[in-house]
């Protein structure tokens, strides 16, 4: 099954390019749940809505996916927490890049992601594809770095690689966005739109090996990566296993695995297409300049001063 938001947070099922309204479900496990649970209702609900959910679509008329302005598919997670470094290439790239251009690039990408650790996105950078990417600070480098994202659908905590998968709700794809500079890399990749997340999410059952999973990003056309999950180093079950001996994951929790190499600079004007076909879909992402008023474009210039 594929689920989407769009629009006015209305809940759809897609099949074949077309969506089907199930918004009905959503607004029903809403209202009984507490307000006080962590994580994302609609997604701890999944297992005993699914069947409903499907029959619910089949009545519903499906809508072209192209009319409609899709939303993250997750709407509550309680934290995105992301793999940096997870693939050789990238590092070596990023190393290479580091020597070149200074303290333009984090110097923390030459560490191995058991010494680094996971790094968490601020919730308010979660964006879905009809919302694009605004570039704050166009005077820095602005990368792309497409990912896997994984989707966790049950709680757990010091979860074992041999149940990890039992945790995955889902998949969609990602596009980790960030500022290179000498600031903490959270901060750096909190900026609002830099966590895109979409078109929609794959539920786990159409995925049978999350760790075989082909991802590209291309810009204005252009080829930048090209790449495959069975060629990260931290697995997807490892994932879950290292980022849940430090915190329990919940349901909603977004899963980032990290980027392959060929990440780039992007600028506004750009279109990004992330794809991973036919797993995840396609994800395109026009991004614009963040609009900012005179009395704050002041302050950021005595501030760079």
């Amino acid at each position: 099954m594929k689920l989407c938001r769009y629009d006015d947070d209305r809940l759809g099922v897609v099949r074949a390019g077309l969506v089907h309204d199930v918004t009905e479900a959503q607004t029903e496990i809403r209202k009984s749940t507490p307000y006080a649970m962590k994580g994302d209702a609609l997604v701890a609900a999944l297992p005993q809505w699914r069947e409903r959910l499907e029959r619910m679509a089949d009545k519903a008329p499906g809508r072209p996916i192209a009319q409609l302005k899709l939303l993250p598919p997750v709407a509550r997670p309680t934290k995105l927490t992301c793999a940096p470094t997870n693939y050789q290439a990238h590092i070596e790239e990023m190393a290479k890049a580091s020597a070149q251009a200074g303290s333009q690039i984090v110097r923390s990408h030459s560490s191995k992601i058991l010494e680094a650790g996971m790094f968490l996105k601020a919730n308010s950078a979660l964006v879905g594809p009809s919302e694009g990417v605004p570039i704050r600070f166009p005077e820095r480098r602005n990368d792309h770095e497409v990912e896997l994202v994984m989707v966790i659908g049950k709680a757990g905590s010091d979860i074992a690689q041999a149940q990890a998968l039992d945790h995955v709700a889902g998949y969609c794809l990602g596009l980790d966005m960030t500022v290179r500079g000498r600031e903490d890399r959270s901060f750096r990749k909190s900026v609002d739109g830099y966590a895109v997340l979409g078109p929609w999410m794959v539920t786990a059952d159409e995925i049978p090996d999350p760790d075989a999973i082909p991802l590209s990003l291309t810009v204005n056309g252009e080829t930048r990566q090209n790449s495959n999950t069975s060629q990260l180093i931290y697995s997807c079950r490892r994932l879950i296993e290292f980022a849940s001996a430090f915190y329990t994951l919940h349901p909603g929790d977004l899963v980032y695995t990290g980027t392959p190499d060929g990440v780039g600079p992007v600028k506004p004007g750009d279109v990004i297409v992330c794809r991973s076909a036919p797993a995840l879909g396609e994800l395109t992402i026009s991004v614009r300049a963040h609009e900012i008023g005179a009395a704050q474009r002041d302050q950021r210039a005595r501030a760079q001063a």
